[in-house]
């Protein structure tokens, strides 16, 4: 009797087709893939298109905290040892198809296959890193450079392959929300990005790569005239005393209207 070698196991076929324990989801835009207080009972892999992951507090305030792309996982807190309830909501910024892993199904597969548990651990990894750079922009950069880097971000430069420049629709409220400003400040940034010509704005945004200069080199504006007057020692007067402070004051006063913040 001849043995049959056992099948290899392929991570892209698992994640591409139905099968036990998952099947393919189609959501039209704006459809929730689950709410945030559900039961946390399976995983999401996007296949195709964007979504976005909301967090509604107490007080009824709703922040965006993350973007999702093919290629992404959604949900993976169903896999914890104490399954609880989803922690956010995950909403289809474009039309999606997803396919649905039950979180029994996920365990087992992670549990068995090696190379699916070393896809999915890199990804975990990559999502730590993206939170973590999320922090430090939200701590240390301006809501002028935020903007930037969420743009670059949703057209994919620095990712493998050709960045996808026109960004799927998104609003300013939404924009707004994830860089911790109000909408008429990112309003305010996407005209003046517009302006130098580092996007195209109507309607739908097409990001150039010339949008990079404004997080790698701060050439957003005449922000660096002023940065430079601003760093540089106080005006002496001839006779070797200070300037009057109103002179400073002013420049100081023109340096928050251009960051924004």
């Amino acid at each position: 009797m001849i043995e049959l070698a056992p099948t290899k196991f392929d991570a892209a076929t698992f994640l591409a087709n139905a099968g036990l324990g998952r099947k393919i989801v189609q959501l039209k835009t704006k459809q929730v893939f689950f709410s945030q207080g559900n039961p946390a009972d399976s995983v999401f892999y996007l296949q195709k298109g964007r979504a976005k992951l909301t967090v509604v507090s107490m007080a009824g305030k709703e922040a965006t905290i993350t973007l999702l792309s093919a290629g992404d996982f959604i949900g993976e807190e169903s896999i914890a040892a104490i399954v609880g309830l989803r922690m956010a909501t995950a909403t289809a910024i474009t039309a999606c198809t997803a396919l649905k892993i039950d979180s029994k199904e996920m365990v087992r597969v992670m549990h068995e296959e090696h190379a699916f548990s070393d896809l999915f651990v890199a990804f975990l990894l990559t999502r730590s890193m993206r939170i973590q750079a999320d922090l430090v922009d939200q701590l240390f950069n301006s809501s002028e450079k935020r903007l930037a880097r969420i743009l670059l971000l949703m057209a994919e430069f620095g990712q493998a392959g050709e960045p996808e420049t026109l960004i799927p629709p998104i609003t300013q409220e939404t924009l707004a929300e994830m860089i911790g400003t109000t909408r008429s400040r990112v309003s305010f940034f996407m005209n003046r990005f517009r302006k130098l010509g580092f996007i195209e704005y109507n309607g739908r945004i097409r990001v150039h790569k010339s949008l990079l200069n404004v997080i790698l080199y701060d050439q957003s504006s005449e922000q660096n005239a002023v940065s430079a007057s601003l760093l540089a020692p106080p005006q002496t007067r001839s006779n070797g005393r200070p300037a009057p402070a109103k002179t400073r004051k002013v420049a100081k006063v023109s340096k928050i209207e251009q960051d924004g913040d």
